[in-house]
């Protein structure tokens, strides 16, 4: 282990190879709610400003056969589409990084699976490449205690931040808002993603909303560790390794089916930045949406708002959604979506272009 670590007590690797990624979070002790009444009890602490979301976390369960038959069919009808945008995000790292070394920085828990394949495809190329896992929790910060420690040991120019895809840009903002002032970093944090319709990425393989496999499942295909939990205490950024997951874990099954099918590709093409119109472009079509939306269900909060179809999921599985919306019902991208939003009880409304850029959003139910 490097020295800038060896005093940090880390996770490790969690379900990962070793090599994978070296996740710079702690384990907590932490109570985990576990029935309904507790997530509609965290929701109203969250939307009173009692709690912050950080602070508390929910027990993950084992997905269902309905919900693990989704996730396979999203895997063999996008895993190639997402193979082949690793690898022209690989490339495009490979071009524009000329130091020794790079220091890939995941955000847990979204950014893993994207940042473990990446590491893999640039490791090919001949580079010396690293992995860690980080926290980012919105309007808190970046784990400071393991970004220095990266910083100490590649240097900040060598540092790419990686996560799965955008929203509404909360967590690129958020980057943004933490390294301000900050003279090793440039003032638009390089930030990679598969995602980008809100136009906020420094690097995206693509603009459009669609159904990343990764951003199907929870703990069980991101090395069984839970999102990133506030420390009581000075240190590091927190976690809960969910044990009880194993015998569910797909995580190195899902790097594998990736991996083969980066195996089989033709040449591919270095992804590109986008320019300033094209950023600019994407950034008001998303803002349009999310304000159409805010407006029609009298939504305050924007953090009451989930765009995209992997964030609309997870506020369905995981929040008190009062409202779906979806572009098209058809979509065969949204059918997880509208699985679990029946099983909630929750009316599914077809909306067409309303949406934007996005394939569907998830509005919360305010509870205050």
């Amino acid at each position: 282990m490097n020295k800038a670590f060896a005093a940090l007590n880390t996770l490790g690797s969690g379900s990962y190879g070793a090599d994978d990624v070296h996740f710079l979070l702690r384990v907590l002790a932490i109570e985990t709610t576990d029935v309904q009444q507790s997530v509609e009890e965290k929701e109203r602490l969250i939307q009173t400003r009692q709690r912050h979301y950080s602070e508390m976390i929910s027990q993950e369960h084992p997905p269902s056969n309905p919900h693990k038959a989704l996730y396979q069919q999203a895997l063999a009808r996008n895993g190639a589409r997402m193979a082949a945008d690793v690898q022209a995000l690989a490339l495009a790292l490979h071009e524009r990084y000329n130091g020794a070394s790079i220091a890939l920085v995941s955000f847990v828990r979204a950014g893993l699976p994207l940042g473990v394949l990446l590491r893999r495809a640039l490791v090919e190329r001949g580079r010396n490449v690293r992995h860690y896992g980080i926290s980012i929790i919105r309007d808190r910060g970046i784990d400071n205690v393991a970004l220095e420690a990266i910083i100490k040991a590649h240097g900040a120019e060598n540092i790419v931040f990686v996560d799965g895809w955008t929203g509404k840009g909360a967590i690129s903002g958020q980057i943004r808002d933490s390294l301000a002032g900050d003279s090793r970093f440039p003032s638009e944090p390089r930030l990679v993603v598969l995602a980008d319709p809100c136009g906020r990425a420094w690097l995206a393989a693509s603009a459009e909303d669609w159904l990343i496999p990764s951003g199907i499942l929870g703990a069980t295909v991101s090395g069984l560790v839970s999102r990133s939990i506030w420390p009581l205490e000075p240190g590091l950024h927190g976690c809960v390794v969910y044990d009880h997951l194993a015998a569910h874990d797909e995580t190195m099954n899902f790097i594998h089916s990736i991996e083969i099918e980066r195996a089989h590709l033709p040449p591919q093409v270095a992804a590109h930045p986008w320019t300033p119109t094209q950023a600019l472009a994407l950034q008001q079509r998303a803002e349009a949406a999310v304000e159409r939306v805010s407006t029609r269900f009298s939504v305050s909060s924007p953090n009451r708002v989930k765009p995209g179809i992997a964030e609309a999921t997870r506020a369905v599985m995981r929040r008190v959604p009062d409202h779906v919306l979806v572009r098209s019902r058809a979509d065969q991208n949204v059918q997880l979506l509208m699985h679990l939003s029946r099983q909630a009880n929750i009316e599914v409304e077809e909306v067409g272009d309303e949406l934007g850029p996005y394939r569907a959003v998830t509005v919360i139910r305010s509870v205050r």
